[in-house]
C-alpha cells in the first residue's frame, strides 16, 4: 500500500531518506527551513548543497510550508539536527494527523534536557502516536545510491514497529526490529562522540591498535551508560551500537570523524565548524553524554577527555596521556 511521507528535514539524510522512499513508491514531501534551498531543490531535482548527483525521483516534492508537507501524510519523518527537533515538532504539531506514525532519524541528545529525540518528539506531539527509532550503520549518500544498508526500527508499539519495516524496505535498503529504544537511541547518541575521538587517533598518526582500542572502550563507555537509562545491553553489540560506531570511527564520510581529524591537524573547532555544511552531532552530544553519565553515576573516561578538548580546556596529546595514563583495572571493571 502506497503510503504519504513527509520528511522534515533537507539535509543529506532526510534527502537521502526521500529518495528513497520515493523510489520504494510512496508520496513524498520534502520540506525544508530555507524557502530558498526548497526552490532550488524543487527546480533542480536534485539537493546541489547537501547530496549533490543524486536525482529526485518524481514522487518526491519539496516545499517550505511545513502545513503542505504534512497534509494527509500517514509517516512523518523528522530528520532535522537534534538542536533543531523540538522547535520543529512544536511548529509542526497543529498538522501532524492524529493517525500518523512518527520516524526519529536524527541520532542525538537535547542539550538542555538531555532528553532523546523521541522523548523530545513526545513531548511536542504528545504520546497518542506511535515512534519509531530508525537507527543503525548509515550513510546518507551510500543510500541515496542504494548501496546496501541495514538498520534498526525501533518502537514500544511492535505494530509501529513492523509497519516501518514494511514500508522502508528496499532492493538495498533491510531493516530489524527493535524494541529497546532506549538502548537504540543512546547508541546512535554515543557513536558521534567516540568518533571524534577515533578522528583524532587518526589524525594524530597513532596507529591501528590505538583506534581499535578506542573503539572497543568506546563501546563500554555506551554500553555502561545505556544500561544505566534503562537500555538492554545486548542492542550495544547490535547495528545500532557496535555497527554504527565502526562505521562511524572508520568511514570516510563521517563528519564527526573529520571533526576529529581536524582537531588533530591543529585547527580550532570553531574553524572545522565553520568549515562545514553539515552537523556533527557529537560535538553537542559529548557535554550532553557527560552530564547524563554524571547524573547516573556513570564513568566515561574517553568523552570526558573528548569533551575537555572540545571546550578547549585540554589539549588532545594531553587528553591522550590522560587516558593512556589512568590507574589499570579488570576489563570488566567499571570505568
Amino acid at each position: 500500500m502506497t503510503q504519504s511521507v513527509a520528511v522534515l528535514g533537507a539535509g543529506s539524510w532526510g534527502t537521502a531518506l526521500a529518495v528513497h522512499l520515493g523510489r520504494v513508491g510512496h508520496r513524498v514531501s520534502l520540506w525544508a527551513r530555507d524557502d530558498t534551498l526548497a526552490a532550488d531543490i524543487s527546480r533542480r531535482r536534485a539537493n546541489v548543497v547537501y547530496l549533490p548527483d543524486v536525482l529526485l525521483p518524481d514522487q518526491v516534492r519539496v516545499t517550505s510550508a511545513l502545513d503542505k508537507a504534512l497534509a494527509d501524510t500517514d509517516l512523518v519523518v523528522s530528520a532535522v539536527p537534534s538542536h533543531g527537533c523540538r522547535a520543529v515538532m512544536r511548529a509542526a504539531a497543529p498538522h501532524v494527523r492524529s493517525t500518523s506514525t512518527i520516524v526519529s532519524a536524527t541520532k542525538g541528545l537535547e542539550t538542555e534536557s538531555l532528553l532523546r529525540m523521541s522523548q523530545v518528539i513526545v513531548e511536542e506531539l504528545g504520546g497518542d502516536r506511535p515512534v519509531v527509532v530508525l537507527s543503525g550503520p548509515s550513510f546518507a549518500v551510500e543510500v541515496a545510491q542504494q548501496l546496501p544498508t541495514v538498520v534498526l526500527a525501533a518502537s514500544t508499539d511492535a505494530a509501529a514497529t513492523a509497519l516501518v519495516q514494511t514500508e522502508f524496505r528496499g532492493p538495498s535498503f533491510r531493516l530489524y526490529g527493535s524494541g529497546d529504544v532506549v538502548g537504540v537511541e543512546m547508541g546512535g547518541a554515543m557513536k558521534n562522540v567516540i568518533a571524534i575521538a577515533a578522528g583524532v587517533v587518526e589524525g594524530l598518526h597513532l596507529g591501528h591498535n590505538a583506534l581499535a582500542a578506542v573503539i572497543t572502550r568506546g563501546l563500554a563507555e555506551t554500553t555502561r551508560l545505556a544500561c544505566a537509562v534503562g537500555g538492554n545491553r545486548d542492542t550495544t553489540s547490535g547495528l545500532s551500537g557496535l555497527g554504527d560506531l565502526v562505521l562511524t570511527c572508520t568511514g570516510s564520510l563521517s563528519r564527526n570523524r573529520h571533526v576529529g581529524l581536524e582537531l588533530a591537524r591543529g585547527r580550532s573547532l570553531a574553524e572545522v565548524i565553520a568549515g562545514m555544511k553539515m552537523v556533527a552531532e557529537g560535538v553537542n552530544t559529548t557535554r550532553a553524554a557527560l552530564t547524563l553519565g554524571e547524573r547516573h553515576g556513570v564513568e566515561l573516561p574517553i568523552t570526558t577527555q573528548m569533551a575537555a578538548v572540545l571546550e578547549n580546556r585540554t589539549d588532545i596529546r594531553a587528553a591522550v596521556d590522560i587516558l593512556m595514563l589512568r590507574r589499570q583495572r579488570s576489563e570488566t571493571e567499571t570505568g
